[in-house]
């Protein structure tokens, strides 16, 4: 029988690459993001190209009541979740005293609140089937203070955080936790969080938004917990070890600075 992974955030960047590894291989996919025209483009090539069944959800994760409202629609159809996908997610740049409080309070529903909610709805089921996965979208600067991007960064730490802390306690039930924490990716990211202006994304290292995908695809269906793409970023990750936290932060600041500074 098919497996069925949900996927969140998936119109475009890493999640839309995931879905396309899962179509691939022949997983049945429900495809949950605002976009709703994108969702049944996806949909339709995935049946003609793989014969993959796909159920399309054009909603925004983040808004009360959605996650509940999806898991009991599946739930009402019939569907098991195999394998949740938790990837929706965006970043705001500026200081904190500049940026929108509103954006941030939304930007924290959808990376942490939402990610939290559908974890806690799917995983029970997963556990008392014997069997499952869920992967959260975390990002390399989960393992540093972020000046410039205090929100976001944050965001990322607590998913890592609390990624690695499920998987410890799932140990032994079947159900793998994976945190997949990519550097720098080629996505709209970039663009939507107005971090174009910083010097990290002029001079750093940019991975393609597949080849992250093929990481994290690859490290989850080994049960990986931690997935680290680019063997420089898998450097980046120690330094937080190497050197005194307010020298780490004053590193990032240097690197987020406006390149016009």
């Amino acid at each position: 029988m098919k497996k069925t992974v949900l996927i969140t955030g998936v119109s475009g960047g890493i999640g839309n690459e995931l879905a396309n590894l899962f179509a691939e291989d022949g997983y049945n996919l429900v495809l949950v993001a605002r976009n709703g025209r994108r969702l049944i483009e996806m949909s339709k090539e995935y049946e003609q190209k793989y014969g993959t069944h796909s159920i399309v959800i054009p909603k925004d994760v983040a808004a009360p009541g959605i996650p509940e409202a999806i898991f009991l629609e599946l739930k009402e159809k019939g569907i098991v979740i195999d394998y949740l996908i938790n990837n929706a997610g965006f970043g705001l740049y500026g200081t904190f005293v500049e940026t929108d409080l509103e954006q941030e309070a939304n930007m924290i529903d959808v990376n942490i609140k939402a990610l939290t909610i559908m974890t806690k709805l799917f995983v029970p089921d997963m556990v008392k089937r014997g069997q499952g996965g869920i992967m959260n979208v975390a990002s390399l600067v989960g393992f540093f203070p972020g000046p410039m991007m205090s929100v976001y960064y944050a965001s990322k730490a607590y998913v890592l955080s609390f990624t690695e802390a499920l998987e410890n306690e799932l140990s032994g039930t079947g159900v793998t936790v994976t945190a997949l924490c990519p550097g720098l990716t080629a996505t709209g990211f970039v663009d939507r969080s107005g971090m174009g202006a910083s010097k990290m994304t002029r001079n750093g290292s940019i991975m393609r938004s597949d080849q992250v995908a093929q990481a994290g695809y690859r490290g989850f269906l080994r049960g990986d917990t931690l997935i680290i793409p680019g063997a420089r970023n898998r450097f980046l990750a120690f330094i937080p070890r190497l050197f005194p936290r307010k020298v780490v932060t004053r590193m990032i600041r240097s690197l987020q600075d406006r390149a016009n500074h």
